[in-house]
């Protein structure tokens, strides 16, 4: 059993009280933003459309001001482009830079041990060089905080493509960069009536009901009196996919049957961290078939063992890889994924018989 534990973040408030807050909800994590002034909590496209009424949140983030960023603690991660992420003690932060801010991190992102409370510190060193409005939280600041904090959930973001018929039907097309992600994309909007949740990468989750059961059952994780933050959370019922909930249950029929026990029930949610087709939505939908795309000849569709599908998927996730229990917990998701949802590898040609193999296609 993983438990959150509270870690407070050195900081110096430049601020005064934090006078301003909003909201933003991504593949079902809430998370709530206070800072001193609108600037600090701004979300700029294309987070502003996941923005969400207040409630309960399951991340809250303070937004802060500091004299400047020095190096601290020991490097655990660099990604060798704009973040690094250190431990000091038993706490642990991101640092945020750009060739254009100088030398300082230009940004720190504070978190505590389950990623429930967070604190971004905005280098005052660098204000006259850029103090945009959304600086705050802006990418990848706001995917490295929902990745973490999926660890801890049954749930994973892929590297795919979600596509929704008009009937409620959802695919997901899982594929490396170059493997035809933003192709089948547009194959399908130049066709079909249909709703891309993203171009590029997909959160997968169990069915939010099913998974607050699952939670009753077994609980992942627990939060700690500090947290402040209840473990159960229940989805705004007015939001099924494509917003027509009459297309929800024609569509569960369709994809579970009878046969199929509720436990296997598999959402796919939209992010906003889109690809070169530049689709995002704040949507979901009932999770049908995972295809795993490649280039090739004949538009061939070969089913993949669940052993297959979790090699195939886990080499297309986004999985913080330096902490063994995050991986070990995205396998164990994975796992349940594969035996939930049929995974089909898809050698595909990048023409309109490659939608129309789908479309006739039968499991």
């Amino acid at each position: 059993m993983r438990t959150r534990t509270e870690v407070d973040s050195p900081h110096v408030c430049m601020t005064g009280a934090y006078e301003c807050d909003s909201s933003f909800r991504i593949g079902g994590v809430s998370v709530a933003v206070r800072g001193g002034r609108d600037a600090d909590i701004a979300m700029v496209a294309p987070l502003a459309l996941f923005r969400s009424e207040r409630g309960r949140p399951d991340i809250e983030i303070q937004v802060e001001w500091v004299a400047d960023l020095r190096p601290v603690g020991r490097t655990v991660f660099d990604s060798g482009a704009t973040w690094r992420l250190y431990e000091r003690g038993d706490r642990f932060h991101f640092d945020f830079s750009a060739p254009f801010y100088g030398k300082q991190p230009y940004r720190r992102l504070w978190v505590n041990g389950g990623f429930t409370k967070a604190t971004i510190q905005l280098n005052a060193c660098c204000a006259e060089r850029s103090s945009y409005p959304g600086v705050a939280l802006s990418y990848p600041l706001d995917e490295l905080l929902v990745m973490h904090y999926l660890a801890y959930e049954s749930a994973i973001e892929l590297h795919a493509s979600g596509i929704v018929h008009k009937d409620g039907i959802g695919n997901l097309f899982v594929g490396h960069s170059g493997a035809g992600k933003s192709t089948t994309t547009r194959l399908w909007t130049e066709r079909e009536d249909v709703e891309i949740l993203s171009d590029d990468r997909i959160i997968v989750r169990r069915d939010e009901e099913l998974r607050v059961e699952a939670e009753k059952r077994t609980p992942l994780r627990v939060a700690s009196a500090a947290d402040g933050v209840g473990i159960l959370r229940l989805r705004d019922r007015s939001a099924s996919p494509i917003g027509h909930s009459a297309q929800y249950d024609r569509a569960e029929k369709q994809i579970h049957g009878s046969s199929r026990n509720d436990k296997g029930k598999m959402r796919m949610y939209g992010t906003p961290w889109h690809g070169e087709a530049m689709y995002a939505s704040p949507n979901s939908a009932a999770l049908a078939r995972i295809f795993v795309l490649e280039h090739g000849h004949g538009n061939v569709i070969t089913p993949l063992t669940p052993s297959q599908a979790v090699a195939e998927l886990f080499a297309r996730s986004f999985v913080p890889f330096h902490r063994h229990e995050y991986v070990d917990s995205a396998l164990v998701f994975l796992e349940e994924l594969a035996n939930a949802v049929p995974v089909y590898r898809y050698a595909f040609e990048p023409d309109q018989r490659a939608v129309e193999k789908i479309r006739n296609f039968h499991d």
